[in-house]
Order: C-alpha cells, then structure tokens, then sequence
C-alpha cells in the first residue's frame, strides 16, 4: 500500500439510508471527524444527488456507488455527466472489458477515479453458481481485478479477504477499497464475505467501507471514531 492518504480519508461512511433528512442528521452527528462518504442507490433515489453536491460543497469527499452496467455508449455517457457532477470515485460492474472500457472513455480526463464492482460481499459461491459462473469468489474477484487494471481503472471494490491476493497481483499503485467491514464478533448483517478493519488495511486495501456499524451505533461519531483507530493501529504496524 504506496498510496499517500490521510488517515480519515481511509474511513468512508455509507449513507445507506432511505432519506436525505437522515442522512444529513448524521453527517451532522459526525462533523469533522469524519471526510468521506458514500452515496448509493436507496439514497440517490431520495435526492441522493443534490446532497452529494451539498457534501462536495462543505469539504466532503464523496464516492457515488452507482454500479453502472449497460451498454458501452451509455456508460460513456453516464460516466462523463458524473466527471462534470465533480464526485471523488464512481462505481462500475467490472464484468467485461468494453463495459470497462466505456468508462474510461467517458472519465475522460477528469481527477474521478473509477473503481470496478468485482464480487458483492454478500455473494456466496452457491450464488455466484446460479449466475453460471464456475469460479470461486475469490477467483473471480482477482480476473475481474486484472481485467480493471489493464483497462485503465484506478482501483476495485472487494471484500477484505481478497485484498491481499489483488495487491499481490495489480501492484501498489491501484486502489483496494473494502465493504463489508465488521469489528471483532458484531453481526455480519446480510454479508457473506466479512473481515476486521485491521485485517483489510494490513492485508492491502486502502479505504473501508462502514455502514450499518456506524450509522446505526447508539453513538455513531464513537463508532466512527473507533474505526479510525482501528485503521491507525493497522497503519501502524504495515
């Protein structure tokens, strides 16, 4: 992990919420303890766009989980009105090259790095089965991470448990940034493919995704704040 990013930065908060109202509550709650968010569908859906531009505008940095898959010329488009939207990282299935390629193409040469959608964390290899695919999830993360890089992409989203065989094989200068992160015995929730906030840094990623964890804690800024030193303490001994 070579890439110079600060600390906090290494924390995203996902607003998986189903109102702006929420959502802004507990930015809010948070305040300055916290940098960098995700926007995904449920709250895209509740004027999740207009907030993220509200984000960028008081110093956040903002990661549009949009999970774009279709054709090649509509994710050129998509991806370049999302250049002009000004957001920090955009999501795209990484399931074929010209999908991937598409999105290169519509990033242009604007600073938004594209991250390619692997294997959900929630998938199993039972499910990833009745999509006809004989690979392991493990296995099937890592082609998908080879096929991101050589098209350009500036990083995956992937399960921690992957991260260490991704790094090994794409190098240092390629983003790994994980969902499903959950402390040492909480719920796992609806995930499958779960790992500690200092096994995931140590074993190569550079950002953690956090959602329920913190915006459902008692007090979420204490259990934002327990996460960064979770990641501190793995810094410390990479």
């Amino acid at each position: 992990m070579s890439h110079d990013i600060a600390l906090r930065e290494r924390l995203i908060v996902a607003l998986d919420m189903p109102t702006v109202e929420e959502a802004a509550r507990l930015v809010a709650q948070l305040g300055d303890g916290v940098t960098f968010y995700k926007v995904g569908l449920e709250l895209l859906f509740a004027g999740g766009l207009d907030f993220a531009q509200h984000l960028k505008s008081h110093g956040k940095r903002v990661f549009l989980d949009m999970k774009l898959l279709d054709i090649g010329n509509t994710v050129e488009r998509a991806v370049a009105n999302a250049a002009d939207f000004g957001v920090d990282f955009l999501t795209v299935h990484g399931h074929d090259l010209k999908t991937l390629h598409a999105a290169v193409v519509g990033r242009a040469n604007s600073p938004l790095k594209l991250l390619a959608v692997t294997v959900l964390t929630n998938l199993s290899s039972d499910d990833l089965k009745q999509q006809g695919s004989s690979m392991s999830p493990s296995d099937l993360v890592l082609h998908r991470a080879r096929m991101a890089r050589e098209a350009g992409f500036d990083g995956v989203i992937a399960s921690g448990q992957e991260a260490h065989k991704i790094r090994a094989a794409v190098g240092p200068n390629f983003l790994i940034v994980t969902p499903g992160i959950r402390l040492e015995g909480s719920a796992m929730d609806d995930q499958e493919r779960v790992m500690t906030p200092e096994h995931a840094i140590r074993s190569g990623a550079d950002h953690i995704v956090v959602g329920r964890p913190i915006t459902q804690a008692d007090d979420p800024r204490a259990a934002a704040l327990a996460f960064l030193q979770h990641i501190r303490d793995a810094m410390s001994l990479n």
